[in-house]
């Protein structure tokens, strides 16, 4: 299930609250009792080979160009 997080305009407090998506833009009362909160912007983790660095070119390997590497005339 979805974690979404909260932030208490009254109080400042940051939370967590697990609901179904379909539930996501309910809003959510504050630990404290406060009903005035505000649903926060969730960030993406980007993992596995979509996310790797990919290595530089090498120096003379070919690759690239309008010949695939080779001398143009």
């Amino acid at each position: 299930m979805p974690r979404y997080d909260y932030r208490c305009r009254a109080c400042g407090s940051t939370f967590e609250v697990s609901r179904p998506m379909i539930n996501a833009s309910d809003p959510a009362p504050c630990p404290d009792g406060h009903d005035d909160t505000v649903k926060l912007l969730s960030t993406v983790a980007v993992t596995g080979a979509a996310g790797a660095r990919r290595p530089p070119p090498r120096a003379g390997g070919g690759g690239g160009g309008c010949c695939g590497g080779a001398c143009c005339s």
